[in-house]
């Protein structure tokens, strides 16, 4: 499932392995529904900022966490390293945790990084081919060419089905890709604001 790096992690990991319808048609009739519009997530005030040099994770960008939330730095582990391959995910490998726990939510954002390569293809890789559903969305991040992807995962623990998604952005020299990990959908909801602090910060480190 989600491949963590600390032991903070493989303990988390052993733990647990919308709508505003609008209704008109115009006449005295009953009115049709309109579709379904997803609801916005509260924005979060930026309480620290990652990335930067003497940081708690140096990394190709920097970007904001919200409050509570604690950043550490994931270790390169040598590539004969036994533990290397939870640390990576396709061509990318990860660099930074941010836990939430701390703010009362169970799980991550993770920060990978890797060489420059396709973004599609890359995060294709990522996701991995247990991912369903993927919708993937062009965007820009920080001011530069990204791509995120929304998708589903089977639980491995219960079956159930959880929301997942997660980003990736060029910084010219290297990938950086966010993802939101967590217990479940319903933490998945309570973390978004998060994340999508995480996104509209974000600042390539020129």
């Amino acid at each position: 499932m989600r491949p963590p790096a600390t032991a903070s992690a493989l303990v988390l990991a052993a733990a647990f392995a919308l709508s505003a319808c609008q209704n008109s048609d115009g006449t005295e009739s009953p009115a049709a529904p309109a579709p379904s519009q997803p609801a916005q997530s509260p924005a979060v005030p930026e309480a620290a900022r990652i990335g930067a040099a003497g940081s708690a994770c140096e990394l190709p960008v920097t970007f904001g966490i919200a409050e509570s939330w604690k950043p550490k730095a994931v270790e390169k582990m040598a590539d004969d390293d036994p533990f290397a391959e939870l640390a990576r995910r396709g061509p990318l490998t990860m660099a930074c945790e941010v836990d939430a726990k701390p703010a009362g939510s169970i799980g991550f954002l993770r920060v990978y990084t890797g060489s420059t390569g396709e973004p599609r293809a890359t995060l294709t890789a990522f996701i991995g081919k247990r991912a369903l559903k993927p919708a993937f969305t062009e965007l820009q991040i920080g001011g530069r060419p990204g791509l995120e992807v929304v998708y589903q995962q089977k639980n491995q623990l219960d079956d159930e089905i959880d929301q997942e998604r997660a980003f990736v952005v060029q910084t010219g020299q290297e990938l950086v890709a966010v993802s939101l990990d967590s217990f479940d959908s319903g933490e998945h909801e309570d973390m978004l604001p998060a994340y999508e602090l995480a996104k509209s910060t974000l600042t390539v480190v020129s």
